[in-house]
């Protein structure tokens, strides 16, 4: 896992980054209009407008505002051994 970026999670997380996630991303079929937005993705972590438990064991979702093609734009995270990886993110138009 080679990391482009991590921050610090509001309970003390490190959240890493890493090639695949981005990629995942930002690829054609994906949300490349998320591309220049590497930035707010890691801050819509660190400093979230919202947090929601996700749907999965060990994943929650963060939200950004103000950046994006919609409102908010959703970030998961995954969480194994106290240690974060951003999976995906995405654009939304309302908190769920």
């Amino acid at each position: 896992m080679t990391a482009l970026a991590s921050v610090t999670d509001p309970d003390g997380r490190t959240v890493v980054l890493d090639a695949a996630g981005w990629q995942h991303i930002v690829r054609p079929d994906g949300h490349p209009e998320l591309a220049s937005a590497q930035a707010a993705i890691l801050r819509a972590v660190s400093n979230p407008h919202d947090r929601q438990p996700g749907s999965r064991p060990g994943q929650e979702w963060f939200y950004g505002i103000g950046f994006g093609p919609s409102r908010f734009v959703r970030v998961v995270v995954a969480y194994e051994k106290g240690r974060g990886r951003i999976v995906t993110a995405f654009p939304r138009r309302r908190l769920p």
